[in-house]
């Protein structure tokens, strides 16, 4: 018979610190995109100038960041 040692060691996912987060939008009823930023306060201002502009209200949101698993210290 085998016998086996498990060791088990915590970890935890971060971001990744050489990257920040994106923010973008694109609207549902066209091809309009908003320009992607880190700002994403700027991004919503977009889509309600956008909204403005052509009535269009839906949009869809996405917001990107770059993470790692690191082991807990």
């Amino acid at each position: 018979m085998t016998r086996s040692v498990l060791r088990y060691t915590p970890h935890r996912i971060v971001q990744h610190p050489d990257t920040d987060v994106t923010f973008e939008a694109e609207c549902l009823h066209c091809q309009w995109k908003a320009q992607p930023s880190e700002d994403g306060g700027a991004v919503d201002i977009e889509c309600m100038t956008h909204t403005a502009r052509s009535n269009h209200r839906g949009f869809r949101r996405t917001c990107t960041s770059f993470a790692m698993v690191v082991r807990e210290e």
